[in-house]
């Protein structure tokens, strides 16, 4: 049997170096001595012999076309490739075949006569390993320098491609692990992570690079308005220059291209430090910590440190960091769809080791050995190509988007009617002076200023500062919340949390510190307080040390928690707060026992999830017995039991008055705010792999107190919520004594609000549900599923817009459903904090408000920055038109109009966009769905305000010269500059008055506000410099300083019409009662 043809269109080595030949004999195990070598390196050259009388190898077994090798030289190569009984070579083909393989034979021509490109070998190339087929599975000399004996490639495609005879070929985990130099128990050396990132690579996938600022600049050039602004500068110029020489002739157009590269560089840079901020943001939301083991030690780790080696604890939620091989576990499935988009969960064992990076972990846990990081991982790879960034347009933009259109295309109709009245009034008067048929330079100078104001107005009246605000006002939000330990994951989220009218909230860690201590136990139909430094003695004195032991060996089998030694050398205790509470308190019972009479063999291992509400392990005894120890809501297990243990250790049946007696002290503990956890066990002759734990026949052990403190300031935060209009609702697991109790003490539960257990929630009706749910303050006892459902009849029955806090994997639907998932930074699951919009990295409530005030001071903001906006377009466009229409010229020209677009739109939105939230904005209720985006207090503020300006432009334009005694030669261009100057002036202080929409207070917190005066100073000082200084290309002369003091005047009493303003009453908007049948809240308060 001859062997097996490479595959199609894999490249057929016709003539290999000396080299390349002897190892391929090598790694057949075929020597023409009969011997082998395997040790020896270098080529083994044939004996003088009759190619036709050598014997040829047979293969049987491996794969066509081979893909792997074994990785070490000098190791005997095992099962991909065997050699079969050795056939005589008769010669014919095969003979031509090897002889051509040892260099004897000329390779066979390919059509036309051409022979086939020889193989060179490459310089200082490294021989390939034994068994290796591919070149590109070899063993370089930095690999074999550091003391690894395994490819990189090789190493990630074994499990990439789940192949389960290379790893058998390597020996294994335990052979790939030796191979990578690492340990299951101390895992690699954290001296070697930088020689290790260097052979395999770091755990990063390659990004698409930032865009420079040039980029933006380009960006900005883009604006057709200004592309057509510029060409009008640029025929100004031309036709300037023609008509009245240089350099006068230059002015005018060059002062245009001057106000557009202007405007261009401060949208860039805003732009620019924007992208800056997102992209630390994005830095942050990447941010993923594991535990791994190294040094012996279990550590917290960056994912980016991760190295090929490292051994990683997996737990339920988490997502796996890397591509591995499964160690040991209990219960491993791993949900593939985001790589493979099958939805069934994966079952993970030591016969199907091969782990993932970008998969999550759906259930029970795992240790994991790192095999590929990075780009060499599928889900490096998959990232790679994603495009950076990119958050899609929030709801906020997208409705000022089409507030935007609507005033652009008013625009467009002021702009085009007023080149049309100036045309028509300039043929007009050339018509009656000097005729229609004489036409010079200047006339078509004149024509292009014409156009290039009505182009001015149309980039005045196109609101582009609205997005940038938008953007702007998030950016700023964002930052200042990551400050305040709150990572907003979506831009809409912190828009869509100002409206935000009902929170549902867990309990621990929210609420409550997430500190837990064991407060009491109920032992032998005992109950202790166990918080002093007696704890031992006092249980000794009501049990016996057979009970003791019992119940040693139910918290040390049946926890998650572990005791591993950190870098210091302190022992630390890792694991839930639940378990980490029980774990310590056995510790602390345990005394003088030695760790190895706690000691037993796991067999199976049930994790905790939140639908079972209990862990379970089944442990092997040494009478060939099993015992199987569960743990968890106290509920759950006493239904499972039908025995309890007493005082001697003894299993004894449990009558109705002592069941009653356990739930009677179940609700006592919980009574007192304690959470309530119960330990039973159950003695097995034997057990199923696919069977689960029992559900009955248990034995009572004992019942946990466990006491979890309410955070401070969490009752303050409810508080703060009620006043605002927002409904706090808890959605615990725990029972409902216990969730009550802790609801009065942070003010959730109020008089006129019920509690309600989730199986009796789950089995209402729909009628009774409408009923019931406004009135729901605090569910107890529930599933993930009843807190999706609540927020699902929220949305979609009351029309509420619901934030919801979750922290298990479970909590991912609600989350996801909620309009705004709050996802708990600490306790939470990676499931969780990637179906969420918020991370809340503390895991408190009181972060949970700030998240809310600064989603309404975004909100507020914008709406404060459209009024100011809406006032500068509404008089920019009236008096540019009405002037052509009567005076036949436009006061503000297109540089002056610049200006004016450049404080309106970027200086602005800086300005009004940042402003900090206040306590008044959680004093009244949130925004309703669908309610109108300009309400009628702002239009009143807007048509006050530009009803003022266009009197005193209008007084100034038409009687200035007369009310002001102005007799200069050039009247005409002092009033000119007076009116922009004017213009400018009752911008700067209507911005001012622009921070509060109903207060007459609009110096309230200013003086804090440094963006505010720094942008009002920078407007103010460039306003001097254009008016005093680049009169030439601004069309602007001098102003005495009497006529600065009327211009500083006119516009310092916009603040009085402001006030004036604010002191008539607007009838708000028709809201007989919310959608969700509250009366919504007064207005707020006064408005001074």
């Amino acid at each position: 049997m001859r062997p097996k043809s490479p595959r199609r269109g894999q490249p057929r080595s016709q003539h290999p170096p000396d080299h390349a030949r002897g190892w391929f004999f090598y790694s057949c195990r075929f020597c023409w001595t009969g011997r082998t070598q395997p040790h020896q390196l270098h080529p083994i050259r044939p004996p003088a012999a009759s190619a036709s009388s050598l014997p040829v190898p047979r293969w049987e077994g491996g794969r066509e076309g081979g893909e792997r090798g074994d990785g070490v030289a000098g190791e005997e190569p095992a099962g991909e490739l065997r050699p079969a009984a050795q056939a005589p070579l008769r010669g014919g083909a095969a003979a031509m075949a090897l002889r051509r393989l040892l260099g004897q034979e000329p390779p066979p021509a390919l059509p036309h006569g051409r022979r086939p490109r020889q193989p060179q070998p490459e310089r200082g190339a490294p021989a390939i390993h034994p068994g290796a087929k591919n070149k590109e599975y070899r063993l370089t000399e930095d690999i074999i320098n550091a003391g690894f004996s395994i490819n990189p490639d090789e190493l990630a495609s074994i499990t990439s491609k789940h192949d389960v005879k290379a790893l058998k070929m390597h020996g294994g985990v335990d052979g790939i692990s030796k191979k990578i130099r690492s340990t299951f128990d101390c895992g690699i050396s954290a001296g070697d992570l930088d020689m290790r990132q260097n052979i395999y690579g770091v755990n990063r996938y390659a990004e698409k690079p930032s865009r420079s600022f040039w980029m933006f600049v380009w960006d900005a050039l883009q604006d057709m308005t200004l592309i057509i602004l510029m060409v009008c500068a640029l025929i100004s110029a031309v036709v300037g220059l023609a008509s009245e020489g240089f350099p006068k002739g230059m002015y005018d157009g060059l002062g245009i291209i001057l106000s557009i590269l202007l405007v261009v560089m401060v949208t860039a840079i805003s732009d620019y430090r924007q992208s800056l901020q997102f992209k630390e943001l994005d830095n942050e939301k990447k941010k993923i910590f594991i535990h791994v083991t190294r040094d012996g030690s279990r550590q917290k780790i960056s994912i980016y440190d991760l190295a090929v080696g490292d051994i990683v604890h997996l737990s339920i939620g988490d997502q796996v960091p890397a591509d591995g091989l499964y160690i040991h576990g209990y219960s491993l499935l791993i949900d593939e769809s985001s790589l493979t988009g099958e939805s069934d969960p994966v079952y993970i064992s030591q016969d199907k080791p091969f782990i993932l990076g970008g998969t999550k972990v759906q259930d029970g846990s795992a240790k994991m050995m790192v095999t590929a990081v990075g780009m060499r991982t599928e889900w490096g790879r998959l990232m790679s190509t994603l495009s950076e960034g990119g958050e899609d347009e929030t709801p906020l933009q997208v409705k000022l988007n089409g507030v935007a259109t609507i005033i652009g295309k008013v625009g467009l109709v002021f702009a085009t009617l007023t080149f049309v009245v100036l045309m028509v009034r300039f043929l007009i008067e050339k018509g009656v002076t000097v005729g229609l048929s004489k036409w010079y330079s200047t006339d078509a100078l004149t024509i292009v200023n014409y156009f290039a104001t009505a182009v001015t107005i149309i980039v005045v009246a196109v609101p582009e500062g609205l997005p940038l605000a938008v953007t702007l006002s998030l950016a700023f939000a964002m930052k200042k919340l990551m400050n305040d330990k709150a990572l907003v994951r979506h831009l809409s989220a912190c828009e869509t949390m100002g409206s935000a009218g009902t929170i549902c909230t867990d309990k621990t860690g929210t609420l409550t510190t997430n500190h837990m201590v064991v407060d009491k136990i109920w032992i032998a139909e005992v109950s202790k307080s166990v918080t002093g430094n007696n704890t031992l003695e006092d249980l000794n004195s009501v049990i016996s040390p057979t009970t003791l032991g019992l119940l040693l060996q139910g918290i040390f089998e049946n926890t998650s928690a572990e005791v591993v030694k950190e870098k210091d050398g302190t022992q630390t205790v890792l694991g839930t707060p639940t378990e980490r509470a029980i774990f310590e308190f056995g510790l602390k019972l345990e005394g003088g026992h030695n760790a190895e009479d706690r000691t037993c063999t796991k067999v199976k291992v049930e994790p905790f999830n939140s639908v079972k509400k209990k862990m379970a392990v089944l442990v092997s005894l040494p009478n060939d017995t099993y015992r199987w120890f569960s743990k968890g809501g106290s509920e759950i297990i006493v239904q499972m039991c039908d025995m309890m243990v007493d005082a001697d250790g003894n299993s004894v049946p449990l009558s109705e008055a002592q069941r009653k007696n356990i739930l009677d002290t179940i609700n006592s503990f919980a009574s007192d705010a304690l959470r309530t956890l119960c330990l039973a066990y159950k003695e097995v002759d034997g057990f199923d792999d696919d069977s689960d734990s029992p559900t009955s026949g248990f034995t009572l052990i004992s019942i946990f107190g466990i006491k979890d403190p309410v955070r401070p300031g969490v009752k303050d935060a409810v508080k703060a919520c009620m006043s605002a209009g927002i409904i706090v609702r808890m959605v615990t697991g725990d029972n409902i004594n216990t969730a009550i109790a802790i609801a009065k003490e942070c003010g959730i539960l109020t008089d006129d609000g019920i509690a309600i257990e989730g199986p009796d929630f789950r089995n209402k009706s729909p009628e009774e549900m409408r009923d019931l749910i406004p009135k729901i303050r605090v569910m107890a006892r529930s599933l993930p599923l009843d807190k999706h459902t609540l927020v699902t009849n929220l949305r979609g029955m009351f029309h509420e817009v619901v934030a919801v806090t979750g922290d298990g994997t479970n909590d991912a639907p609600a989350l996801h459903e909620a309009d705004i998932g709050l996802a708990m930074g600490i306790a939470g699951t990676e499931v969780a904090k990637e179906s969420a919009d918020v991370i809340v990295l503390d895991d408190n409530f009181t972060t949970i408000i700030n998240v809310a005030r600064w989603g309404r001071a975004v909100y507020i903001n914008i709406q404060k920055f459209v009024q100011f906006q809406l006032t500068v377009n509404v008089v920019a466009l009236v008096i540019n038109f009405v002037s052509a229409c009567i005076t036949g010229s436009a006061p503000l020209t297109a540089v002056q109009l610049l200006w004016v677009n450049m404080i309106m739109d970027t200086l602005g939105a800086l300005a009004l966009a940042t402003e900090p939230p206040n306590d008044d904005m959680m004093k009244r209720p949130p925004v309703r769905r669908g309610e109108s985006f300009i309400t009628k207090v702002m239009w009143r503020n807007v048509i006050g305000q530009s009803l003022y300006q266009l009197v005193v432009l209008g007084a100034l334009m038409f009687g200035g010269e007369q009310l002001l005694n102005i007799k200069d030669a050039d009247s005409k261009s002092v009033i000119n500059t007076l009116i922009f100057n004017s213009f400018v002036f009752c911008q700067v202080f209507n911005e001012i008055n622009s921070r509060e929409m109903q207060k007459i207070n609009v110096f309230r917190g200013m003086i804090s506000n440094w963006i505010f005066i720094g942008i009002i100073a920078v407007t103010v000082a460039f306003q001097v410099v254009i008016i005093e200084f680049l009169g030439t290309f601004a069309s602007t002369v001098p102003l005495s300083w009497q006529l600065w003091l009327v211009s500083v005047g006119l516009g310092s009493i916009s603040l009085i019409v402001g006030a004036i303003l604010k002191c008539i009453p607007v009838k708000s908007d028709e809201n007989p009662s919310s959608p969700n049948g509250y009366m919504p809240l007064p207005s707020g308060p006064d408005n001074i």
